[in-house]
C-alpha cells in the first residue's frame, strides 16, 4: 500500500486525476470502478479538464459503486429525484466527457428486481473483464461505497440498509435542504460489495478532511474489521494507492509516505 499526503483537497483531486488519465493513456480500454460524493468530486472536475486537454476517454468503461434503491437513474427520463447518484455523475462528470452512454454501468435504484439486478451487475463487471482501478473514497463510518458496519469482507453487490451516522449525514447534507421528509429519504442501497471491490487490479482510494482524521487511522493502522469495511484495503493483493490531504493523515502513526 502506497500512501501519499497532499496539502489539501485540490491537491489530492490533482494527485488522484493523473492517477487515472495515466492509466487510460497506457489502456485506453481501461474498465473504471467510480464513486460518488464529495470527495471525488474534485478529481472528476480536473479529470474533464484533462479531457478538454486532449485525455481521450471514448473507451473506457465504468462501474459505479451505488445507488439508492428507489432512486430515479434513467438518463433519457431526466433524472426526477435530484438526490440520485446517476444525476450527480451524469451532472458532474458524463456529460462533460466522451466517454459513451452504453460504456456507463450504474446500478438501477428502480429495478423490478433488484436482487437479480445485483447479480447481473456482477455478470457485466465480469463480462467486461474486471475493474482495472476502484476509485474509493472512505465514509466517516468507515465504508467503502455502502459497506456499512458488519458488512462481510467477502461480499458482493447486495441490497444493504443504510447505517444510522450514514443516514443523518445524507440527511443532513441533501434530503433536509430539498425539503423532503427524513422518512421519505432512501433507508436502503444497491452497493458493490467488499469482495466486489478486493478484485479490481487497482485501488485509488481518497481522504480528505479534518472529519476523516479518526476513520483514516482506523482504516489503515487498526486491525482489519468488518466494524471498518475500508479496513479491508489491509489484506488487498493489488496495487492500493491511498491519497490523504494533511488533514485526513493527521492521526496515522505507523505509516510512513512515499
Amino acid at each position: 500500500m502506497k500512501v501519499m499526503i497532499k496539502s489539501d483537497y485540490e491537491a489530492v483531486s490533482l494527485a488522484a486525476a493523473r492517477q487515472i488519465a495515466a492509466l487510460v493513456r497506457e489502456k485506453p480500454t481501461a474498465v473504471l470502478g467510480l464513486a460518488t460524493g464529495s470527495t471525488p468530486l474534485g478529481t472528476y472536475r480536473r479529470l474533464i479538464r484533462l479531457h478538454l486537454e486532449g485525455l481521450d476517454l471514448s473507451r473506457v468503461r465504468t462501474f459505479n459503486l451505488d445507488e439508492y434503491l428507489g432512486i430515479e437513474m434513467d438518463l433519457s427520463k431526466g433524472y426526477s429525484q435530484d438526490q440520485s447518484y446517476a444525476r450527480f455523475m451524469h451532472e458532474e462528470f458524463f456529460k462533460h466527457v466522451n466517454i459513451p452512454r452504453n460504456h456507463i454501468n450504474i446500478p438501477d435504484g428502480r429495478a423490478e428486481n433488484p436482487k437479480e439486478h445485483c447479480r447481473r451487475y456482477e455478470e457485466r463487471i465480469k463480462e467486461a473483464g474486471g475493474i482495472d482501478l476502484q476509485l474509493l473514497g472512505i465514509g466517516r463510518v468507515g465504508h467503502w461505497a455502502f459497506n456499512e458496519p458488519g458488512s462481510p469482507l467477502d461480499s458482493r453487490t447486495r441490497i444493504q440498509p443504510l447505517a444510522r451516522q450514514t443516514l443523518d449525514d445524507n440527511y443532513d447534507k441533501f434530503y433536509k435542504k430539498a425539503g423532503i421528509a427524513r422518512k421519505d429519504m432512501p433507508h436502503f442501497a444497491i452497493t458493490m460489495g467488499v469482495g466486489t471491490i478486493l478484485q479490481s487490479r487497482s485501488i485509488l482510494m481518497l481522504g480528505t478532511g479534518a472529519e476523516k482524521t479518526d476513520i483514516v487511522a482506523r482504516a489503515l493502522e487498526g486491525p482489519v474489521s468488518t466494524d471498518v469495511t475500508a479496513s479491508a484495503i489491509q489484506i488487498y493483493t493489488g496495487r492500493a494507492v491511498v491519497i490523504l490531504d494533511r488533514a485526513a493523515a493527521s492521526s496515522l502513526k505507523n505509516i510512513k509516505p512515499e
